[in-house]
């Protein structure tokens, strides 16, 4: 059988269903009226959604690596989180917080802390969810979760997660963190809020006010897809904000690609040109600003 022609259309619709107000079953019907059939809209809805059968690059127990789940002091309680590290390090090591996207902590962002740790950084994939709980394995129950977050207690708790990796003993105490979509725009809001973040990281995020980038430390790489209208919105004022106020960043657009691009679980937005290009300029990023 041929694989299904998915569209950009397609794309946006799911997108629309992800992260605005199309509910599951206006998007099947919405996505059955792009595809022609109903037949059709269920052989593409896999290809469009992530698929954590695929999220393993890095293997759990790769011997290079020590990796645990913890708990750790939040701003208001306990958070949880997935830690990894260089198996045998000597030296301090820089530290990353690794934001997920409105899927919570799932088998993909544990993967990405992998990957993190093995280019030499103490990584911490926190689970954001854990005031309500933890990430359930329902992605679509994790995804209704976000909107029960209080985000001024988010972002304080992003700031106690920095603290707690700064004080790690096998840390040199630099913190900077990288996200993905709604953790991108975490990303951001922690670079308002937290004037001891090392550096951040934010792919296809959402911006911080303008009126925000005055209490900016950090410097910012910000990575985004050119068909993401609906993030990219935001860039010009961002940057506008970014420039007016002196603040040091790196802004990349990568032309035909799609919101979240860097997901390799989602066969129809990923895109492994632009996945590895934004990849290699963080990790030099995040090396020359937390070493």
């Amino acid at each position: 059988m041929d694989k299904p022609k998915i569209t950009q259309a397609m794309i946006n619709a799911y997108d629309e269903y992800t992260h605005l107000t199309l509910d599951r079953r206006g998007f099947m019907e919405k996505l059955t009226r792009l595809a022609g059939t109903g037949a059709a809209a269920a052989a593409i809805m896999p290809l469009l959604a992530a698929n954590q059968a695929n999220a393993t690059i890095v293997p759990e127990a790769d011997d290079r690596l020590e990796a645990q789940d913890i708990t750790y002091p939040g701003a208001g309680g306990e958070m949880k989180g997935y830690l990894v590290m260089p198996k045998g390090a000597t030296d301090r090591l820089p530290a990353v917080i690794v934001i997920h996207e409105n899927r919570g902590l799932n088998p993909h962002i544990r993967d990405v802390a992998r990957r993190m740790a093995l280019e030499g950084f103490v990584a911490l994939a926190s689970d954001f969810l854990s005031p309500l709980g933890g990430t359930p394995e329902n992605e679509d129950q994790a995804r209704e979760m976000f909107s029960g977050l209080d985000m001024v207690a988010t972002v304080a708790n992003g700031e106690a997660t920095r603290a707690f990796l700064s004080r790690h003993e096998k840390t040199n105490g630099k913190v900077g963190a990288i996200g993905f979509c709604w953790g991108g725009g975490m990303v951001n809001r922690m670079a308002v809020a937290s004037p001891e973040l090392g550096a951040g990281v934010a792919y296809y995020g959402a911006q911080a006010p303008a009126e925000d980038v005055p209490s900016i430390k950090a410097p910012l790489m910000l990575h985004y897809g050119g068909l993401d209208e609906r993030i990219n919105a935001g860039i010009d004022a961002y940057k506008a904000a970014l420039d007016a106020n002196g603040k040091t960043y790196e802004l990349f657009v990568y032309d035909g690609v799609n919101h979240a691009f860097n997901n390799d679980t989602s066969s129809a937005r990923y895109d492994k040109a632009a996945a590895d290009l934004a990849w290699s300029r963080t990790v030099e990023f995040l090396k020359k600003n937390l070493a």
